[in-house]
């Protein structure tokens, strides 16, 4: 590689750290989805504090397309989420495609759900995960520290995964926390067992993908590019059963493509590593595996979850290294089934 090209990589790293805003970015796919509400089978209401919030699947049916939206924004406007015919999988013929340029900032700074949110207390306390643009400007997550980037904008938007509407009192602390009024923020709905969830949460075949390479300790500045794909699962009016699949799309099935300004040795290293049957708890539905440790999520192996099977290309030397297996025996154990 030229040294004048090394130096336009490393120049690229150090902008993506200051650029761009992706609440700036994502605010126009918001607006869009508030517009097309009826069609996109959305609700849109106001609470009492003028925060907007869209139910994309609790009291509306939501659907496919909307799902690939919010999927969109949730990536902060910076990357493409796209439905597309594939003869990969026997039984299962629709998967979801993503890339973003800037898959560190994209996925770890914006479409990841690493917000904790809560508002009351007791049984009736609001309890959730947040996601999507507003996390840089409002999360307390150390992991922004890591990546050395913070948004700054006058609105924002978080994804919710719920089937419960929220309190105005949870908008009042998100709002307070971005820095905005509570005029300026809109919180997207979508619960795990609706369409739209269901599409959003496989979306996030990359996002895992870049989780993963966090949890190993490879330097993100390193990753320069990615893409990847899943199956689209069929949703379950069961909540488990809808968890277990959206996981399962990615864990038996997803694919991805990461380019690495990195040496051999380090992206074979990492490339092996990646996969998901890499963890020890490989090897059943996620539903299974949540059972068999008493649905306690901090007992599963960290590293189960990332895609199936993984290609890494070293931007250094051109070669690319490949890692995993698709396993399409398990995909349709987890996509036939009603997990226990």
């Amino acid at each position: 590689m030229s040294t004048m090209l090394t130096e336009k990589i490393k120049v690229n790293m150090q902008e993506s750290k200051e650029f761009p805003s992706v609440n700036k970015l994502s605010a126009p796919l918001v607006h869009s989805l508030i517009d097309n509400a009826e069609q996109l089978r959305l609700s849109v209401s106001a609470l009492e504090n003028g925060t907007a919030v869209i139910d994309a699947g609790i009291k509306v049916p939501g659907g496919l397309e909307a799902g690939r939206r919010i999927a969109e924004i949730c990536l902060g406007g910076l990357g493409s989420v796209n439905l597309r015919a594939t003869t990969d999988f026997d039984h299962w013929s629709w998967q979801i495609d993503v890339h973003t340029s800037h898959p560190v900032i994209a996925c770890l700074a914006s479409q990841y759900a690493g917000w904790g949110l809560s508002h009351g207390a007791g049984k009736n306390a609001f309890k959730a995960l947040g996601s999507g643009p507003g996390r840089a400007m409002g999360s307390k997550e150390e992991l922004f520290k890591e990546l050395g980037y913070r948004d700054s904008a006058d609105c924002a938007c978080i994804v919710i995964e719920t089937d419960i509407l929220p309190p105005a009192g949870l908008a009042d602390m998100i709002s307070e926390q971005c820095g905005i009024s509570t005029d300026k923020l809109t919180l997207i709905i979508t619960p795990t067992t609706s369409l739209s969830g269901s599409v959003q949460v496989v979306a996030r075949v990359l996002e895992t993908a870049l989780h993963k390479v966090h949890a190993l300790g490879f330097p993100l500045e390193k990753i320069i590019d990615g893409a990847g794909s899943a199956p689209l699962c069929p949703p379950s009016r069961d909540l488990m059963t809808a968890m277990s699949r959206t996981n399962d799309a990615i864990l038996f099935a997803g694919q991805v493509h990461l380019f690495v300004h990195a040496a051999d040795g380090d992206v074979e290293e990492l490339a092996n590593k990646l996969p998901s049957s890499a963890s020890k708890d490989y090897g059943k539905p996620f539903g299974e595996v949540f059972k068999d440790v008493g649905f306690d999520f901090y007992k599963i192996d960290p590293m189960l979850f990332s895609p199936a099977r993984v290609a890494v290309t070293s931007l250094i030397s051109g070669n690319t290294f490949h890692a995993g297996k698709i396993d399409k025996v398990l995909l349709d154990k987890s996509f036939r089934n009603k997990s226990g």
